[in-house]
């Protein structure tokens, strides 16, 4: 088989679907499939998995890798189930005292993550000088008094300096066989948003452990040898192995696989793009080819984060967003319009009907048009008093939906109207050829399934966010922050021999006794074989 080109499948789990593609050696796409999301999610992975191998006939020994990007780790914060039993540990007494660990999280989630919460003596000043030596002592009698199943470490300014935190971590593993997450292979400098991003990420061990079981399972079912991945919150790629011990990274790989896969289908690399779904619609921006990163601390579940995320508008507008009298949303029939949406012969109003009213329909469909003007002529027999309602109704909602999407794109190009907006997701049709604040609207083949695409071309990653000495040492401090960018990238499963810095950001510190600079850094490359 080693003279037949690779194949590679890309699967994303939605709120409302999940797609796959299949992509041949060329990058083109060769099968696609969308298939309602299960609520457990791993039934309409299957569902979609088959999909896209029924179109193959054939040929599945030559699929070397599967990618997925899915919104296991998001439902389960968000819905508070399967979450496992954290003991909580920050070191950084006697400083950090006031404000204790999980301050400001919502109590359900508290109290089904915790398993306790301890400051023992460790951590840094910012510019490296010890605080206290770590407590190792105090870090075993407090794990003798909880029941935990995995341990959470973050020390004050880690990320300059993640000594204490490894220590820590070997004293666990050795001592006490527990699974750790340490603070500064997870969050950037801010404490409390680093230590909550780090809890949660050991909450989602079981989590992670589940899925990733769920889709190497389901790929032997199949007779796939391929190496499987999963799609990260930057839109990049990591090993299963590695998706296991920094689970939290997941969140938000959905839209950053759809700015992905957008920049891949249209071949811009600057650019507004608006995924339509059936429920929302999600605005990113493209910055070379990669999603321009949020600058605020991310809120998951009701608790601020601060490791790397998207920087995503997300707005109550979808294919299936219900249609009113008095206006549209936000509630949408989601996976049901298939069943519900007057194109598809159902009783609900939705934005993918008033769509079609106004001339806008995705490529290819049959009988839309059809079943709505009967659906119309319908309401007219029936109610000739208000015959015109439905058609008036349809209007004013995309008129509503127009205004709405502009507003967005407008928030989202700060000043900028020279970008191309690209329109992609199941709904793209609901978009106007023409928005104000973008320099033209382009739809890519293949675009309702841009997520999958995505997560089928992404590379691996790896990042340091750290704080240097701005004086005689800094260019070597430098070069360091970018060999350990690589490495963690060749960690997550890239070759070595392609990765790049693809992102070097450098801001100097102000109030400090030494000169420092804070330093960025992110490394990416293609897939090892």
């Amino acid at each position: 088989m080693a003279d037949l080109p690779e194949l590679r499948i890309g699967i994303d789990v939605g709120g409302t679907n999940t797609d796959a593609v299949v992509l041949g050696a060329d990058g083109q796409v060769i099968a696609k499939a969308k298939r309602p999301t299960s609520p457990d999610v791993t039934e309409g992975l299957r569902a979609a998995l088959d999909a896209v191998l029924g179109e193959l006939e054939g040929g599945w020994e030559r699929i070397s890798r599967v990618m997925l990007g899915t919104t296991h780790a998001t439902n389960a914060i968000l819905e508070r189930r399967n979450l496992g039993r954290v003991a909580v540990l920050r070191l950084g007494a006697p400083a950090t005292t006031s404000v204790p660990p999980l301050s400001g999280w919502p109590d359900d989630l508290r109290e089904a993550v915790s398993a306790g919460e301890a400051i023992v003596p460790g951590g840094h000043y910012v510019d490296g000088r010890e605080i206290a030596p770590p407590g190792l002592d105090a870090v075993r009698r407090f794990l003798d008094g909880v029941e935990a199943d995995a341990v959470a470490v973050t020390s004050v300014f880690s990320p300059a300096g993640g000594e204490h935190e490894r220590l820590v971590e070997e004293l666990v593993k050795a001592e006490y066989g527990l699974p750790v997450s340490v603070s500064h292979e997870i969050g950037s400098l801010g404490l409390l948003e680093r230590e909550n991003a780090t809890v949660l990420n050991a909450a989602l061990y079981g989590v992670a452990a589940h899925v990733t079981e769920a889709l190497v399972t389901a790929m032997a079912e199949r007779g796939l040898g391929a190496r499987p991945y999963l799609a990260q919150n930057d839109g990049t790629l990591m090993t299963l192995e590695h998706a296991a011990r920094l689970p939290v990274s997941t969140i938000g790989s959905g839209p950053a696989n759809s700015l992905r896969g957008a920049a891949y289908l249209s071949g811009v690399s600057d650019a507004i793009v608006v995924d339509v779904g059936g429920t929302s619609t999600d605005l990113g921006v493209l910055a070379g080819g990669f999603p321009r990163e949020s600058a605020a601390a991310v809120e998951i579940g009701g608790v601020l984060t601060n490791f790397r995320m998207p920087d995503i508008l997300a707005i109550a507008l979808g294919g299936g967003t219900v249609v009113r009298n008095g206006g549209i949303g936000p509630d949408s029939v989601g996976y049901r319009i298939v069943r519900e949406a007057l194109v598809f012969g159902g009783a609900t109003v939705t934005m993918t009907d008033a769509a079609v009213a106004a001339g806008r329909s995705p490529r290819g469909v049959a009988g839309w048009r059809e079943r709505l003007e009967a659906a119309v002529q319908a309401d007219m027999s029936e109610r000739a008093d208000i015959s015109e309602r439905m058609e008036d109704i349809l209007e004013r909602a995309v008129a509503i939906a127009d205004e709405t999407v502009i507003d967005a794109v407008d928030r989202m190009a700060l000043g900028r109207t020279d970008r191309p907006l690209v329109a992609v997701g199941g709904g793209a049709f609901l978009l106007p050829d023409v928005i104000p604040g973008a320099s033209r609207v382009i739809r890519p083949e293949h675009a309702e399934v841009a997520n999958a695409v995505g997560a089928a071309i992404a590379l691996a990653s790896g990042r340091v966010d750290t704080i240097l000495p701005a004086g005689d040492s800094r260019s070597e401090a430098i070069e360091r922050a970018k060999e350990e960018a690589a490495a963690r990238a060749v960690a997550a499963g890239a070759d070595p021999s392609g990765v790049e810095i693809v992102d070097l950001l450098e801001v100097p510190l102000s109030y400090l006794s030494q000169p420092a600079v804070r330093v960025h850094v992110k490394a990416a490359g293609p897939l090892a074989r």
